[in-house]
């Protein structure tokens, strides 16, 4: 970004992605029962709440990947995108429903524009897939405008973000002898993704089905397949974030069978949408975002055994909200409010990595201070 701009945005960046993730925790928690802060206007609680998911995954991921994907363009309108998304959660939250549609759509036309520059300057497989993500993204927004909420709108969603993080795990994958079937295996695995979430349109139970089939082979090929296999040896960060991804490619398999289960009328949605949201994505965020901050926030963390805290209360508040509370409302409460507890752990987590690294490294930090101020 520009000077000046890069100055401001950052910290208004920061601050709506904030505001987003934490109007979607509230939201979640309510709609899970949980009691939340009778201090908090009530009309403001309650449209948290319809908007869990537009606010979580368009307000909160849809500006984390729109900034990894500007970063790596090194174009400045290509912020227009997260940029959008950020404003369009803000909107929501704050009553602006049709504004903030509109932001949301706004944000993922530019990123279909982006990953289309992207593919001119890389042409390989994973840069389609990128591609093929944005235009899940501005399907599932076109959706959302139309429908609500419906499962046709869900899919979509979560295809959008199921088919990015296949998309970087295939590029990753080429640091090994890829297998001869490994892309043909994965192009079908993908291929009944879409086709399920295209039949939800019309047949949602059998598009249900289709996706959680399509999920669940997406969850065998990346455990056979994917570099995290190897990984999983090594010490540190490697390894932190190869438990990241193999305990969340498990969370995935659970998802896809929920999904199928939901397709054929069992009450399995709650399972199926936060064994993908919580189980897999957030497992793939915990994982991924000792690299991605660095690259895209410029800071640095030092990364320990203290990152397996919020992932191992990740996991086990999710066992508890799916195997303890289907049924019982209680217990999915409960699983839902340590949920919650492990994204916050997790973020403070961050800080405090950051904090520790500036601690042992001054000399280097303030180093890094200095260019980032030559920079701007």
């Amino acid at each position: 970004m520009f000077p000046l701009a890069s100055r401001v945005l950052r910290p208004g960046m920061i601050a709506l992605i904030a505001f987003s993730l934490l109007s979607g925790m509230v939201g979640g928690l309510l709609r899970a029962g949980v009691p939340v802060f009778q201090a908090i206007p009530s009309e403001w609680i309650m449209t948290t709440a319809s908007l869990h998911a537009a606010l979580m995954i368009c307000g909160f991921l849809g500006t984390v990947i729109g900034i990894e994907r500007a970063v790596a363009l090194h174009a400045p309108w290509a912020f227009l995108a997260p940029i959008s998304s950020a404003l369009g959660g803000l909107l929501l939250v704050t009553g602006h429903t049709n504004a903030g549609l509109w932001l949301f759509m706004l944000a993922a036309a530019v990123f279909l524009l982006v990953n289309v520059f992207i593919i001119g300057k890389q042409s390989a497989i994973h840069t389609y897939l990128l591609l093929l993500s944005a235009l899940l993204w501005l399907g599932g927004n076109l959706r959302f405008m139309h429908h609500g909420l419906h499962n046709a709108t869900l899919t979509a969603w979560f295809a959008y973000l199921v088919v990015t993080i296949a998309a970087e795990r295939l590029e990753m994958a080429r640091l090994t002898r890829p297998h001869a079937w490994s892309r043909p295996l994965l192009g079908t695995a993908l291929t009944i993704v879409l086709a399920g979430t295209l039949l939800t349109e019309w047949r949602d139970d059998i598009g249900c089905v289709l996706f959680g089939a399509g999920l669940l082979a997406l969850a065998l090929w990346l455990m056979r397949f994917d570099i995290a296999r190897h990984t999983i040896k090594a010490e540190g960060l490697s390894r932190y974030m190869a438990v990241c991804l193999l305990s969340g490619y498990v969370w995935l398999g659970v998802s896809g069978l929920c999904w199928m289960a939901l397709g054929l009328g069992q009450s399995t949605r709650d399972a199926a949408l936060h064994a993908l949201a919580l189980g897999f994505i957030m497992s793939m965020v915990m994982g991924h975002a000792p690299v991605i901050l660095p690259a895209v926030a410029r800071v640095k963390l030092h990364v320990d055994a203290r990152f397996y805290l919020p992932l191992l209360l990740l996991h086990l508040s999710l066992f508890m909200r799916l195997a303890l509370g289907h049924g019982d409302a209680s217990w999915q409460a409960r699983g839902s409010a340590l949920n919650a507890l492990a994204i916050v752990v997790f973020a403070l987590t961050v800080i405090s990595a950051i904090w520790s690294w500036h601690r042992r490294h001054p000399d280097q930090a303030l180093g890094t201070r200095r260019r980032n101020r030559s920079r701007n």
